[in-house]
């Protein structure tokens, strides 16, 4: 009975021109196609004759690495190929002996390409996922470079704008001192408009510093003991100043805030928490409330910013702490701090996550969707760790210092 190694060599050349003309009908490429097929028959021979399937995954290894095969026939994958061939191969061992001699041959055959179809297709897919993850890696490469260069315009920028900023508040203040100023009228109210918006300006200015600081891990916090109700209060007190005509309610659940300090930066945790609130009276139209309560949690607080507003889109919630992240109308924008969904920069939230992480915190929030009639509101948890030291800071606990002084006597 003949063996399949002894048929391979018999019917090699046929083979290879019938399994040429299945995969091409192109005159230019047969040619091109010959040479591949042909070492695709002497992988298989090489592996019937050692008893091995390393001669035939080599082969396969070095289209899969080379792309030869694909590259000629312009496929994305070698299984069609291989299965193509496993075909011919079939068809010719069928048509060139006895069925009974050739169903030995082709069981034969059917294991070896089914092992072949096997190995190939981890091949292709161990190859397909580390071209994903070359791409992958490329892209946040790309993505780093991006936001290091977006980083260094917004640090650039900010120092650049300080100096004409700096000239124009100090001619101002040269025009105010003049002799003339005093005594035309229109003078100051002119003044007036223009420190205004110098100090927009350079609010915004010191925002843009502070964004650039929190990305590049460089703001510097002076933890000391804080109490969370003496920041609220003052929060409230700085919002309601700059209210103007619009009509919301700010309360403070003051018995719900802790008695115990906690540790923080006071200015930082100020600016933060007046952020968070100034955002929460710019989305709750007149009439409304925003009610700041706290919790206590296992290690931390937990204080609650909750407006009437006009919620937030649930597609938009993980997306409102980004940077330049304004998600209203652009054609709403407006430099008003509390205008009723007056867009903004997109700096006040961010700002805020990052320095209440900077503390060791974290923020969030939570809405149950966006609408301008119902007002489903939004409520702003922001959660801020309660320890009785700091790590690594210096500061001396009074209470253990108290107890000491009183052994000592």
């Amino acid at each position: 009975m003949v063996s399949l190694v002894q048929w391979l060599q018999a019917n090699m050349e046929a083979l290879v021109d019938t399994a040429v003309a299945r995969l091409s009908q192109n005159e230019a490429l047969k040619s091109e196609l010959v040479e591949s097929i042909q070492a695709f028959y002497d992988g298989l021979l090489r592996t019937l004759v050692n008893g091995s399937p390393l001669p035939l995954n080599a082969i396969l290894i070095d289209w899969v690495e080379s792309s030869s095969a694909p590259a000629e026939l312009e496929l994305s994958t070698f299984v069609p190929v291989l299965t193509t061939l496993k075909q011919v191969t079939a068809e010719q061992i069928l048509s060139s002996i006895p069925l009974q001699q050739a169903v030995s041959l082709l069981m034969a055959s059917d294991m070896i390409f089914t092992d072949a179809l096997i190995y190939l297709t981890k091949l292709e897919a161990d190859a397909l996922l580390s071209d994903m993850r070359a791409q992958l890696r490329k892209a946040e490469a790309h993505v780093k470079r991006l936001d290091k260069s977006k980083s260094n315009f917004i640090a650039v920028a900010a120092h650049e704008l300080r100096t004409p900023l700096t000239l124009v508040e100090g001619y101002a203040d040269m025009i105010a001192n003049t002799s003339w100023a005093q005594t035309d009228a229109q003078v100051p109210l002119l003044l007036d408009g223009i420190n205004s918006g110098t100090r927009r300006l350079r609010q915004i200015i010191n925002d843009l510093i502070d964004v650039s600081l929190l990305d590049l891990k460089l703001m510097e916090l002076h933890i000391q003991p804080v109490w969370l109700l003496h920041i609220l209060n003052a929060a409230e007190r700085n919002v309601r100043k700059v209210l103007g005509s619009r009509q919301v309610e700010v309360v403070i659940e003051q018995e719900t805030f802790p008695v115990q300090p906690v540790y923080a930066d006071s200015d930082r945790l100020l600016q933060a928490v007046e952020k968070v609130l100034m955002n929460a009276v710019k989305y709750t139209p007149d009439g409304g409330q925003v009610v700041l309560r706290a919790r206590e949690l296992p290690g931390f607080t937990d204080i609650m910013v909750m407006d009437t507003g006009i919620g937030i889109e649930l597609s938009n919630l993980p997306h409102i702490f980004d940077t330049f992240s304004a998600l209203g109308d652009a054609s709403l924008h407006s430099s008003g701090k509390t205008k009723f969904k007056g867009g903004g920069p997109g700096l006040g939230l961010p700002i805020a996550k990052g320095i209440i992480e900077a503390h060791g915190g974290t923020i969030w929030a939570e809405s149950d969707g966006y609408d301008e009639v119902a007002c489903p509101g939004s409520i702003f948890h922001i959660m801020l760790p309660m320890r009785p030291v700091v790590s690594g800071d210096k500061m001396v606990d009074v209470s253990a210092m108290s107890a000491l002084q009183d052994n000592d006597l």
